[in-house]
């Protein structure tokens, strides 16, 4: 036996872990020692056993069950119901999901918090109207029903917005991750982006899907047993629940007449406190609802479930788990907002985006902050492995396959995937190194694919009518009335003169216009197109 063998065995992933953390923490240590920076270790080591626990979880147990294509993006269409569904769950119960929901009911009040019923209720809808259809026809990626319909060439260019919503996804979430452990660790911004980045796309080559859902069933177990141990004990120490949401109404009543209702009263447009604000409140409650359901992320947990039935159920199930995780989100926020900070001998932070690590440094004893960052540090990675692995999956099916290496087999596909989650993982890490905001990231993510992808997984679904020029007619006017309403983290300005602008914000519900205009866009041109381009039948293009 040659000696690249002996080495092949030898560095196991199990033991490539263990060296990974050791040179984890003598990085750690010269980094405190070279920057005299106040870390604190107790949670740095708890942090670094639980990363442990998850790369082997990941790496060693369920990595031995990847040995093809098939297991590696569809888990062998053989994942039971109930890992399927806390592996759902966990991926849209994100870094983003626990920080946003928080910082909502901080800054803005209970009307704002959106994402909560807003993906829950993605995730039934979903599960009722798309997951058996596409369950039924066993594609492989959320892609393959565009590929039959509108063509490699056309879903080739559709492949964009969908990797750009996973890439920001994950950049949203990854920048929550580095806020939360610089506030509670006395970790600098980057190291704790890149470091949680790199266990995440460790084991995600390594088990494929597999890595993917064990470890979600153990993460999501962490977020919601971490976070519900955690807020009854600060409510406690705050005064009991009465009381802080008696304040908390209390205070967001003195904000506006409806800040602590969960939905504005339906006459909201003729209240001078809601205005134009009514109309925005309705685009981004759609955004969440409909733009939460076309993500390969979504679809690939949907496609590895064993029946239609189980792709139903693993959706609607994991809805209502989302809402339960949100929870202690909620209450931090309240807590956050109700707290007397001077008494605690700190000043109220003035960032919003980061009350719930605030809460968890300043108001819990250090072991307790440190569980609660476990929890969050586990929302994060459930997340990340999730849209690095779909997005590959998608790199590799449905363009490098049908448009660069049509005669590709499984095993060269396989290599294909476990290249581009390096690439997508370094360009997400990138992002969260670059762009700081947490919010607009994660709005943004959805914002593309509601706008652009709903609409054209939709029609390609449900209307059989549908051919590739209504394809590329819907897809130039979503484009065209989204982006004609400016995206300021891009740096686009306003080029349609939409109406209800506020301070520079457009406040017009511009992005459902341009989700139903598209749809519109693809029935119309599809049907008095029909006989020069006829439409093609919904089918699988090829199975693994």
């Amino acid at each position: 036996m040659d000696d690249a063998t002996n080495n092949k065995r030898f560095w196991t992933p199990g033991r490539l872990g263990l060296v990974g953390l050791f040179l984890t923490i003598v990085l750690i240590a010269i980094y405190s020692a070279y920057t005299e920076r106040d870390i604190q270790w107790g949670g740095v080591f708890f942090l670094l056993a639980f990363y442990a626990l998850v790369y082997y979880v990941g790496a060693v147990t369920a990595g031995k069950k990847s040995t093809n294509l098939r297991d590696t993006m569809l888990a062998g269409r053989s994942m039971p119901i109930w890992i399927s569904m806390f592996t759902m769950a966990a991926t849209w119960v994100g870094g983003g999901y626990i920080n946003g929901t928080a910082e909502s009911t901080y800054a803005s009040g209970l009307v704002w918090v959106q994402a909560p019923w807003g993906y829950a209720l993605s995730l039934i809808i979903g599960g009722i109207f798309y997951a058996r259809k596409m369950r039924r026809y066993q594609f492989t990626t959320m892609l393959d029903p565009l590929e039959s319909r509108f063509g490699k060439k056309l879903t080739g260019i559709l492949f964009i917005p969908a990797l750009a919503g996973e890439i920001f996804w994950s950049g949203a979430i990854l920048t929550a991750l580095g806020t939360t452990f610089g506030t509670i660790l006395g970790l600098d911004f980057t190291t704790s982006i890149l470091l949680s980045a790199a266990i995440a796309i460790a084991y995600t080559i390594v088990g494929g899907l597999w890595s993917v859902a064990y470890t979600d069933v153990l993460q999501f177990g962490i977020i919601v047993i971490g976070l519900y141990l955690l807020v009854p004990l600060i409510l406690s120490d705050a005064g009991g629940l009465n009381s802080v949401w008696s304040e908390y109404t209390t205070g967001m009543e003195k904000m506006g007449n409806h800040y602590s209702q969960l939905i504005p009263p339906l006459d909201g447009w003729k209240d001078p406190d809601w205005g134009p604000y009514f109309w925005n409140w309705w685009d981004y409650a759609l955004l969440l609802i409909f733009g939460g359901i076309p993500w390969q992320v979504y679809f690939q947990r949907v496609l590895s479930a064993s029946s239609e039935r189980s792709a139903m159920w693993l959706s609607i199930m994991a809805g209502g788990w989302a809402i339960i995780a949100a929870i202690p989100a909620v209450l931090i926020g309240a807590i956050g907002f109700t707290a007397d900070w001077s008494a605690l001998g700190v000043q109220e932070t003035e960032n919003s985006a980061i009350i719930l690590p605030y809460v968890l440094r300043y108001m819990t004893p250090e072991w307790l902050s440190a569980l609660g960052l476990g929890a969050l540090a586990a929302a994060v990675m459930s997340s990340v492995d999730s849209s690095v692995l779909s997005a590959s999956s998608m790199a590799s099916w449905n363009v490098y396959r049908p448009l660069i290496r049509p005669k590709a087999t499984n095993r060269q596909l396989q290599k294909t995937i476990k290249r581009s989650i390096v690439i997508v993982g370094v360009a997400a890490t990138l992002i969260a190194l670059n762009v700081q905001s947490v919010y607009e990231l994660w709005f943004l993510s959805s914002d593309f694919v509601y706008c652009i992808l709903f609409p054209q997984l939709t029609m390609a679904l449900f209307f059989k009518g549908a051919n590739k020029y209504g394809s590329i007619a819907g897809l130039i006017v979503a484009f065209i009335l989204r982006f004609g309403g400016g995206e300021p983290v891009l740096g686009i300005p306003q080029l349609i003169p939409y109406p209800m602008v506020e301070d520079g914000v457009v406040l017009f519900p511009f992005r459902t216009l341009a989700m139903v205009s598209s749809l519109i866009t693809i029935y119309v041109v599809s049907k008095l197109t029909a006989r020069v381009c006829p439409p093609l039948p919904l089918k699988n293009m090829k199975k693994i």
